[in-house]
């Protein structure tokens, strides 16, 4: 039984001397009375690097190769990992993503059958974006876009990004939407805790989903395809009640102008992976509101541990065919096949 990892991350040097000299946010910093690095999305919420995360970020070798092999994963898909590229200026961005997605695809042609590319890009260039995707689809070989929810002062589902989407779309290639900080300042007072992973990350990635729903890019490309981390961030949870203001609006002009329920849209555009959410009822929720077909293992290495995912899905209640979907079967409806 394959196992397909969508949801795996990496830094490269050059990448991470970027994000140093970088004098707004995000920047990494190391102060002199500071144990770790910090990663600071913004002037209130910074987040420590310990040592082992940076090692294992920067690490595309055999040791990475080792702890996949420990816990039988065959097949990393790569992505640049926090902060990404999309709040840099594109005439600095656009460069560190060439170099990032050749630098991936140097690391996939080393091991071969390992490892799968996201593209990074530089999207607040739309067109040279969607240029440097397909360039990273057809020369790479690479098999979708990783981006983060929000681009600092813009989402994805702004129009002038809907280049990015359309490439998308005619490439056939997904969309992984990673959480960032949000860019919501009432969620900034209690540090990362509150910004962060712990709660702030999924708010951000689920308002993030429901702006490219109510946008209508799904009515404009059906074709696209959507993946979200955490078994959907949050949406199978509350997936009958996002259709209230479609299914009874209080003003008939206060209905989204949309071809279909919300709802419909997560059902067919959107996939979820297992990353960081290793909680039984929520695993459940998920497969009654979105069915196992739409679920995809991510272990989010090297930010969580991926032998607490892997046994988190072997000790489900599902047969050995119910979690080859999970692991490779469900894949193929993105066109990758283990």
């Amino acid at each position: 039984m394959k196992r397909i990892d969508f949801e795996a991350h990496f830094h490269t040097k050059e990448y991470l001397d970027a994000m140093y000299r970088n004098k707004g946010y995000p920047r990494f910093t190391k102060e002199e009375d500071a144990k770790y690095p910090r990663l600071w999305y913004n002037e209130e919420v910074g987040q420590p690097y310990v040592d082992s995360l940076s090692k294992n970020l920067m690490d595309l070798g055999e040791e990475r190769l080792a702890r996949m092999d420990r816990c039988g994963v065959d097949i990393q898909m790569l992505s640049l990992a926090a902060p990404g590229l999309e709040q840099l200026d594109p005439s600095i961005a656009a460069g560190l993503a060439r170099k990032s997605n050749d630098a991936l695809f140097e690391v996939i042609k080393r091991y071969p059958g390992r490892f799968i590319g996201y593209a990074a890009l530089a999207p607040k260039d739309p067109v040279a974006a969607a240029d440097e995707l397909e360039r990273c689809v057809g020369e790479l070989g690479f098999k979708a876009w990783n981006t983060h929810s929000n681009f600092g002062d813009s989402y994805v589902d702004d129009k002038r990004y809907w280049p990015i989407m359309e490439r998308c779309e005619k490439l056939n290639v997904p969309i992984y939407v990673h959480p960032t900080v949000p860019s919501i300042p009432q969620v900034r007072g209690y540090g990362f805790a509150l910004a962060g992973a712990p709660f702030g990350f999924g708010l951000e990635a689920a308002l993030c989903a429901m702006r490219l729903i109510y946008s209508g890019v799904f009515d404009a490309f059906p074709g696209l395809k959507i993946i979200l981390g955490h078994l959907g961030e949050g949406l199978p949870f509350i997936l009958k009640r996002i259709d209230w203001a479609y299914v009874r609006p209080f003003d008939p002009k206060a209905r989204p102008n949309l071809s279909r329920m919300p709802s419909e849209y997560v059902r067919t555009n959107f996939f979820v992976t297992t990353s960081g959410n290793y909680f039984e009822p929520a695993f459940r929720c998920t497969v009654e509101a979105l069915g196992l077909d739409r679920i995809l293992l991510g272990t989010d290495y090297p930010y969580e541990d991926p032998e607490e995912c892997i046994e988190f899905i072997e000790g489900l209640p599902l047969s050995p065919e119910e979690k080859e979907k999970i692991y490779s079967a469900n894949a193929a409806q993105l066109g990758l096949t283990a």
